[in-house]
């Protein structure tokens, strides 16, 4: 059984200040078993939807891993504004995450992975998934490191096919006074990962800022920044290509919207400059 297979049979994750975010479920198969199965996933030689782990903004680049335990539910939108349609107006598939469910593997070593649902898509179906290090976990002052992947698609052929199957590396650091950076590379399917004119476009780096304001509390007591700026950007004339900035809006710490603009680096593929607005939901914790 491929990796890329196992992967789909065993996976069907939040962000400090952030509860969330953006495309991802668990089959709740075995936890220990999906871990194994990402790192053989980079051991060996190493999607026009975006279906993502955890992520700040347009990208999952992000420190955040989802809570153990944890279901999250979102929907992501991106479209045009002013724009008429003779001038390109249109919108990418809206995302359904149908959730992200986070694990603990250890005491300091937590796993991320869930399903993401495109709509309206010939193969709507999207799976990721995450595991790595929060920050100070193994020491105080350490760096988050996380290896991932996402958007491994369905369809593995012909001219529609899905495999983007995008490897990712995240090193982030709080920097006191100043916001949560983090940054890394990305590595994707030749056959898929290509512009708009067909080049091979399927390595590159992301990187990504956020910091919260307006501390709050809710009626538990427990602390959260009810406005949270945010921005992304990712290399590479792809599928993935872009990035903008965005603000989040916290109803409580479990609840937020986010809208901002996007830019993308290949308009070929993914159109015009758009808006986003995405709704991110944490259920109650469940083990």
């Amino acid at each position: 059984m491929s990796n890329v297979w196992l992967f789909r049979y065993l996976c069907a994750i939040p962000r400090e200040g952030h509860a969330e975010e953006s495309p991802v479920v668990s089959f709740r198969r075995h936890s220990v078993a999906a871990a194994v199965l990402i790192v053989s996933t980079f051991l060996l030689p190493a999607a026009v939807a975006h279906a993502t782990n955890s992520t700040t903004y347009f990208t999952p680049m992000t420190l955040d891993i989802q809570a153990p335990g944890v279901i999250h539910l979102g929907v992501d939108n991106y479209f045009t504004v002013a724009t008429k349609a003779a001038n390109g107006a249109g919108s990418l598939p809206t995302d359904l995450t149908l959730p992200e469910v986070g694990f603990a593997l250890s005491s300091k070593v937590n796993l991320e992975c869930g399903i993401d649902y495109l709509a309206a898509t010939d193969n709507p179906w999207f799976f990721n998934a995450k595991v790595g290090l929060l920050e100070d976990s193994l020491f105080k002052g350490q760096p988050a490191f996380q290896i991932g992947i996402f958007n491994v698609g369905t369809k593995s052929s012909g001219p529609s096919r899905t495999d983007y199957d995008i490897g990712f590396l995240v090193v982030g650091k709080t920097i006191p006074e100043v916001g949560r950076l983090s940054i890394g590379p990305y590595w994707g399917n030749h056959a898929t990962m290509v512009s708009s004119t067909g080049e091979s476009q399927n390595t590159g780096f992301m990187v990504a800022f956020d910091r919260g304001f307006v501390p709050a509390k809710d009626k538990d007591g427990n602390e959260f920044n009810r406005l949270v700026l945010a921005g992304d950007y990712a290399s590479g004339k792809n599928v993935i290509g872009g990035g903008g900035p965005g603000l989040y809006y916290y109803f409580t710490k479990d609840i937020s919207l986010l809208g901002g603009p996007v830019w993308f680096n290949d308009s070929g593929i993914n159109g015009k400059w758009k808006v986003t607005v995405q709704l991110d939901i944490n259920l109650p914790k469940l083990f």
